[in-house]
């Protein structure tokens, strides 16, 4: 069903432009093997070495956290960053034991709360959007409810064909298929099919079919509108979830919310996406140390207001 095909290995993967990329997945591959122990340890020691040379990335998280949380102290602020950089680092280690873990291992670790309002739409047939945010951990609380039932992720393939195909795999595993983020058609069809289509409408994804709206302290978040398209043509229902690391317990819990059928505001984008950053926001506060702060989340600005960044 998706307007991408998905990548088949070749021989021409293998050439020497793409040793550095298998040499990555190869380091990914043996981390996951691990004890989680070593990882969590290990993933925050990356993420404090690899942001010593990522400056400006340190600089859009402080930045990031100041706009949204203005009344938080300094020593707040700077205790959050630094336990944002350890979860960035360990995001890696997330990553290859979604890819690579088998079903057991990966329910060994997480818990699931609420499966059962999805199974219950799923009985009646109605198609779900699962609204996801970008937390640090996606790929493996994409994977852990693929185990548990089917669900279709949008997805934006990768320009190196080589990392592409592993990126295929890793999340296709366990249940999951995967559409091209361009192809609004097959999210329509999928979601008037009753299947529950993956959505993340919390990053700035620019001007084109957007609106402003506030997110936290910033009363003009550039949004998608691409939330409404989906929920009015399809009258789908509305699930909205978070995926929580319990410290360095290895345990996480990944908590489905009550469905949300008759409340999105329907006909009035700024309304709609007013809403819809609510749900961003709920999800973002079960754990905001283990969200994507990295990325340059206002960095659309209403014409003639000066960059925030």
């Amino acid at each position: 069903m998706s307007k991408y095909t998905a990548p088949q290995f070749t021989l021409s993967l293998l050439h020497p432009r793409y040793w550095g990329t298998l040499l990555i997945i190869g380091i990914m591959f043996s981390l996951s093997l691990l004890p989680y122990s070593w990882q969590f340890r290990l993933g925050q020691l990356c993420g404090r070495f690899a942001i010593r040379w990522m400056p400006k990335r340190q600089r859009t998280i402080e930045r990031n956290l100041s706009l949204c949380f203005p009344n938080m102290s300094d020593k707040e602020r700077a205790a959050l960053v630094k336990l944002n950089i350890d979860n960035t680092g360990l995001a890696l280690f997330e990553t290859g034991m979604a890819w690579f873990w088998s079903d057991k291992r990966v329910l060994r670790h997480v818990d699931i709360v609420g499966l059962r309002h999805l199974q219950a739409l799923a009985a009646e047939g109605k198609g779900v959007m699962l609204l996801a945010v970008h937390s640090l951990n996606l790929e493996l609380a994409a994977r852990a409810f693929g185990i548990q039932m089917s669900g279709m992720g949008v997805y934006r393939p990768n320009n190196n064909p080589c990392f592409d195909y592993f990126q295929y795999r890793g999340r296709s595993r366990s249940n999951r298929t995967l559409i091209d983020r361009k192809n609004i058609k097959c999210m329509l069809d999928s979601l008037r099919q009753g299947a529950r289509v993956w959505y993340a409408p919390d990053h700035d994804y620019g001007r084109r079919r957007s609106t402003f709206a506030p997110l936290f302290a910033v009363d003009k978040a550039c949004t998608t509108t691409g939330t409404s398209i989906l929920v009015e043509e399809t009258d789908c229902a509305i699930v909205s979830f978070s995926m929580v690391r319990q410290h360095d317990s290895g345990r996480y819990v990944l908590t489905f919310n009550e469905p949300l059928i008759d409340a999105y505001p329907k006909g009035d984008e700024v309304a709609a996406a007013t809403f819809v950053n609510g749900l961003v926001e709920q999800a973002i506060m079960a754990a905001p140390s283990q969200y994507m702060w990295l990325h340059r989340r206002f960095k659309t600005r209403p014409e003639g207001e000066p960059s925030l960044y």
